[in-house]
């Protein structure tokens, strides 16, 4: 029986020797994959890995804390602003900028969860969503961040080693990438993990057992900020190129979708649901390349709608996922994942 007998067990990354081994196995794989990939799929595994890191702090706000949010572009796009201005215009070596800029994005995360403490559910996703506009609103009209121009990334440079190609940013981005799960994963076992997981499943029954919703509702919306604006600086150097039209909506919308696609209050759910959507996202654009379903889509589109709006047909396909996955497995991908675990575990009874 799976059983726990003390805190330091709940707590423990490995609990068995095939545990140990797997782990083992996927930090080996992970480590030779640049070395045999082509460039562009080092590229693609690039992009999951940052969506991985702000699909995890965005979980932690939304699956074990229960506080919605629809303004996680504004994160991501402080925590790209910030690094490179960091990096341009004051000196500061990439990884200090790196973690300054998520700080910076934690801040704004926190100052944000104060008026959140009065509000759920659709007034809170409201208020959320209007943050991110503002954000990118106000980036794109101050002239010390580039304006509606934009700005370019610097050269990157790692403790005074120069990083260039994806191969290069990969080294940077799956290290960063692997330490914050492996932080969050921690963080979810401790004391404040489990304040953030009653205040999700009763505020009130949590503040009644001494349970500080202030500091705790805080202190999630500034954790899943300092994830979101982490990503979002090594995002800058993943495009090489920012402006404010980088940050819309949509990029909220897919990073909700990502969390609920994947599972509700799971690490590995993140991942999952990260790794496909992003996948999907890449692929979708070239769905006019497919052999039938391309020429199809074409005539459909002009003769119904017009030849531009084509592109969002990947929009359409993220919404039936999620659609269907409230639908028949509310769990996500997490929970296709238990049900097989459990299904072979019993095989064949």
């Amino acid at each position: 029986m799976d059983m726990k007998r003390d805190y330091y067990e709940d707590i423990r990354l490995l609990d068995s020797g095939s545990q140990i081994f797997w782990l083992i196995a996927l930090l080996a794989v992970l480590t030779a994959f640049p070395f045999f990939a082509s460039s562009y799929l080092i590229y693609t595994v690039n992009l999951m890995a940052i969506n991985v890191i702000v699909a995890l702090g965005l979980n932690l706000l939304v699956g074990y804390t229960g506080q919605i949010s629809l303004g996680h572009a504004g994160f991501f796009a402080i925590g790209a602003y910030g690094t490179l201005v960091l990096m341009t215009k004051l000196g500061l070596p990439f990884p200090a900028a790196l973690v300054a800029g998520g700080l910076i994005s934690a801040l704004f995360g926190f100052l944000l969860g104060l008026p959140a403490l009065r509000l759920e559910g659709p007034y809170l996703a409201i208020a959320t969503l209007g943050f991110g506009l503002t954000i990118t609103q106000i980036l794109g009209r101050i002239d010390y961040f580039g304006g509606h121009m934009g700005l370019q990334a610097p050269p990157l440079s790692v403790f005074g080693i120069e990083v260039t190609g994806d191969a290069g940013r990969y080294a940077v981005i799956m290290p960063v990438c692997v330490l914050l799960a492996w932080g969050l994963r921690n963080l979810t076992k401790t004391r404040v993990g489990r304040a953030f997981v009653a205040i999700r499943d009763s505020d009130i029954a949590a503040e009644c057992i001494g349970v500080n919703l202030t500091y705790y509702k805080t202190l999630a919306f500034a954790v899943s900020a300092f994830y979101t604006g982490v990503a979002g600086g090594l995002m800058a150097f993943v495009l090489g190129f920012i402006n404010p039209h980088t940050f819309n909506v949509m990029i909220s919308i897919l990073f909700l979708a990502m969390v609920v696609v994947g599972g509700l209050g799971s690490v590995l759910g993140s991942i999952m649901g990260a790794v496909l959507i992003s996948w999907l996202q890449i692929e979708l654009n070239r769905i006019t390349e497919l052999p039938l379903l391309g020429p199809l889509l074409e005539q459909i589109s002009h003769s119904v709608f017009t030849i531009s709006g084509l592109p969002n047909v990947q929009y359409v396909v993220f919404g039936l996922i999620m659609v269907g996955i409230i639908i028949f497995e509310p769990l996500g991908l997490y929970g296709i994942w238990i049900r097989t675990k459990l299904y072979w575990r019993t095989w064949p009874f």
